[in-house]
């Protein structure tokens, strides 16, 4: 061979190997870009069965003590289920004991040897027990038995059938609220004598409702007479149009000398209908009635009626249009009558008292929070009626102030950046409340505690010694001794399992009581959700959220991101608690990242500020949510890497359905959000319910008086003053009235269907046929909306569902399932069986006519 042939056999040796070299090269990027194809992921649709709340149940047991406080001392009984049984014990905090009242086996024995069934450790029934003889024995009813148990002896012995007489022990009886006194004092039991007659405390009178109308009787005339005669249909008294007698909604004064009752003319609001499409043989018609937005309300009004005397007096309760008057009752004298009323945009709220003698009404205490809705967590009277409690948001948090009986205010008992969210218990000796609370900045909060955690805390009347009696960073939830000395503290967190301890009213720590075993659950696969922290989209204020992920997560993988929603401002949607089982646990396995997330506008948990954002802000109600969603799961994807920014899902119930189809209709939202499933929206909130939509829209009154009255605006004529408004009285003493029928509602309330043309995405809409809540029309108009506008959807209806979709919820779940599967995953298993077919209504043949 020549140098030449060498040279060219070099050559082709050398290009040969550069050629593999090549195909190698090309072989290797090959196996990278197929590596970063998109393709269809199958769902996990087994693993999403196996963690149903059906198939966990086996490994669920018990998750708080709920204390049975013997009498009024500061031992309790409870139960409590775990791994080895049902167990009753009795806690004495005083010394420090737990032990348990019967030995579970044994128990479980007796009472299969008795009641000739099968019982054991595990399936002891849950038993409402009362002490007898000293606490050696109790009682219980059982399989409409009434047993006697010996805790020594183990002797169990029948005592008697349900309904007949208890001896000795905790009897009913006449008194109580509730009873035959008119829903306030005492009396016959109701039933003596006829259950339509509401006694006076005295049982010397008794009024009762025919035909709409009031009747006065005594004990030896009981036809009576009639007291009122202008009730009619939808502005009554009481009663039908038979000649049937119904108990009146009437309440006496403790001397049996008057009563105050209440009627509402709703002759002016609207009806709503509803076809039961499945009803048989025909389909019926439903008819109800249904104030909407910018429509006629009723208006409320309240009457007092002397007995000696026969008088009877409308008392002028006026001042708005379309107000609400609630709480009313009595107050220390016959001569004390206290009521609420609140404006219909909500933002005005009184608490008054009326004067039947002179026949005054004064305010005690006046609210007013401009743009916003007045929310009330009761009113309590202490001391005889010589002092009030408050809870106002007026400083931005929820508080509580102290006034004396004339509505002077004393002073502000709690302050600070946190909610004083609820009295649970209020010492009037020690002059201390007791109550739960919450929020950015109470004393004692620890760094890093979500806002909405429950706390117990303690304070004095006059503001003095706050103090946090159950700290930890969990939600807890107490139950306080009759004496107010010790209290039951359950506590958990999405990612902390429940536990129970005792607690003094200092906060010291008495003794552990239980905590929940989840062994079981963890070994079976189940893994806790994930907690996290992102910012709004003003880029300063934080929102929390809950993240879900598969159980067979791998982080090197790429998950499209679901969001459950609800925009507020009622609650977020938000889970704070320990909960195994749920919709987001299954949603996640099918192969998802599933996020709860909050925003501004949403959860009364949090300051004024934040939950009447929509209010306040210059979002729109119908998106404000959507922004704060948003930003959230861009800062997630950001921080995570297995979240695909690019596959985004979203999907609610009825207000989160509206939220849920605004986000796939409102630009930018529509880019982002590619699959949306709605149930149930307040799609048009034009026909949704007047009191919500109104509030949320934030519209004015337009108002034309006459010349007597003063001011202009929601409150009617002179909205400012304490006293002063519409039929009510001006600070001169003058009558102050306005044209009832001058005052007009206008506000646009925000709705999807003007947005269909910008539909996006894939949208999924569905609602139940008998919807009394959310109506139908809601969903209707949208996809009505969407069809003019050329564009692609889908609809389910629930037939013969109300707002909720009750038996036919599993097969709801397994279609937003696979709708997500489809369009997130590129693929899903459309068959049903995983949802046990529904039984079938047997239809009800016609009756034959000869």
């Amino acid at each position: 061979m020549n140098t030449g042939t060498m040279r060219n056999s070099n050559t082709a040796r050398w290009i040969t190997t550069a050629a593999l070299v090549v195909c190698f090269l090309a072989f290797i990027a090959a196996t990278e870009l197929y590596a970063q194809v998109v393709l269809p992921q199958k769902p996990n649709y087994e693993l999403a069965k196996k963690f149903s709340s059906e198939n966990l149940q086996k490994f669920l047991y018990g998750t708080s003590v709920t204390p049975n406080w013997i009498e009024r001392t500061d031992r309790f009984w409870y139960t409590y289920r775990n791994t080895s049984g049902v167990h009753y014990y009795i806690v004495d905090p005083g010394v420090k004991s737990k032990q348990e009242l019967w030995e579970p086996g044994k128990f479980a024995s007796t009472l299969s040897t008795k009641l000739h069934r099968s019982f054991d450790s595990r399936t002891i029934p849950n038993l409402a027990l009362r002490f007898i003889k000293n606490e050696s024995a109790v009682e219980f009813e059982l399989d409409s038995i009434r047993w006697e148990f010996n805790l020594k002896t183990y002797q169990l012995d029948s005592i008697g059938q349900l309904g007949g007489q208890r001896g000795g022990g905790r009897a009913g009886g006449p008194g109580g609220r509730g009873g035959g006194g008119g829903g306030q004092l005492g009396g016959p039991p109701a039933g003596r004598g006829g259950a339509y007659r509401n006694y006076s405390p005295d049982s010397t009178w008794f009024v009762y409702a025919k035909k709409y109308n009031l009747y006065l009787a005594s004990k030896t005339d009981t036809t009576g007479e009639q007291i009122t005669f202008t009730g009619v249909y939808r502005f009554g008294f009481g009663g039908d149009t038979s000649d049937t007698k119904a108990r009146a909604n009437a309440t006496w004064s403790k001397d049996s000398k008057r009563f105050f009752f209440q009627r509402s003319d709703t002759r002016m609001v609207k009806d709503l209908y509803l076809v039961n499409d499945l009803a048989q043989p025909r389909p019926t018609l439903t008819t109800y009635s249904y104030a909407m937005p910018g429509e006629e309300n009723g208006e409320d009004e309240l009457y007092d009626f002397e007995v000696p005397t026969k008088a009877l007096k409308q008392i002028p309760v006026e001042k708005w249009k379309n107000q609400n008057l609630s709480s009313v009752r009595w107050g220390k004298t016959p001569d004390d009558l206290y009521f609420n009323r609140q404006d219909r945009t909500l933002d005005w709220y009184d608490i008054c008292l009326y004067n039947p003698s002179t026949n005054e009404v004064k305010v005690l205490i006046e609210e007013h929070i401009d743009k916003s809705t007045i929310e009330t967590k009761g009113i309590n009277f202490i001391n005889d009626f010589n002092e009030i409690i408050w809870w106002s948001e007026r400083s931005g948090w929820g508080h509580f102030y102290l006034y004396d009986s004339n509505g002077n205010l004393k002073n502000q008992i709690t302050s600070g950046d946190f909610q004083a969210s609820g009295i649970v218990r209020i010492d009037t000796a020690q002059r201390i409340i007791y109550f739960n609370g919450n929020g950015d900045n109470y004393p004692g909060k620890p760094a890093g505690e979500w806002p909405y955690y429950s706390h117990l805390f303690r304070v004095n009347f006059d503001g003095t010694g706050l103090k946090l009696l159950n700290p930890g960073d969990a939600t807890h939830s107490i139950n306080l001794s009759p004496t107010n000395t010790y209290f039951v503290d359950n506590y958990n967190r999405v990612d902390l399992p429940p536990k129970s301890v005792l607690r003094d009213n200092m906060g010291n720590f008495i003794m552990e009581l239980e905590e929940t075993d989840n062994k079981a659950l963890l070994e079976y696969g189940w893994k806790y959700p994930e907690r996290f922290v992102v910012k709004s989209a003003d880029g300063i204020t934080d929102i929390y959220g809950v993240m879900w992920k598969p159980f067979d997560f791998d982080p090197n993988k790429k998950y499209p991101i679901i969001a459950n929603v609800y925009p507020g401002p009622q609650t977020e949607s938000i889970s704070f608690t320990y909960s195994p089982s749920g919709g987001t646990t299954q949603l996640a396995q099918l192969g998802f990242i599933v996020i709860n997330i909050g925003n501004r506008g949403g959860s009364p948990q949090r300051s004024l500020a934040y939950h009447r954002y929509e209010m306040t802000g210059a979002a729109n109600f119908r998106d404000y949510g959507l922004a704060d969603k948003k930003a959230g799961i861009e800062q997630l994807a950001a921080r995570f890497s297995f979240i695909d920014i690019n596959k985004v899902g979203i999907y609610g119930h009825s207000g989160g359905g509206f939220m849920t189809g605004a986000a796939m209709l409102v630009p930018p939202y529509n880019e982002f959000f590619k699959v949306g499933v709605a149930s149930s929206g307040n799609h048009d909130n034009n026909i949704y319910n007047q009191p919500w939509s109104e509030d949320q829209a934030g519209g004015e009154w337009t108002t034309v008086v006459r010349a007597a009255a003063r001011g202009t605006g929601r409150g009617g004529a002179g909205q400012g003053t304490a006293g002063q408004g519409a039929a009510g009285q001006s600070a001169a003493g003058q009558a102050v009235t306005a044209t009832r029928d001058s005052m007009i509602f206008n506000a646009h309330t925000a709705n999807n269907p003007e947005m269909a043309a910008n539909l996006k995405g894939h949208l999924l809409i569905t609602h139940g046929t008998m919807d009394n809540n959310v109506h139908p029309a809601n969903s209707i108009r949208l996809a009505d909306a969407l069809i003019r506008a050329g564009k692609r959807f889908d609809y389910m209806p629930m037939p013969g569902q109300p707002h909720g979709y009750g038996e036919m919820q599993p097969y709801f779940t397994k279609m937003l399932w696979d709708y997500f599967c489809l369009h997130l995953l590129g693929v899903c298993d459309t068959s049903i069986d995983m949802v046990a077919p529904i039984q079938t209504r047997v239809a009800t043949p016609p009756a034959i006519i000869r």
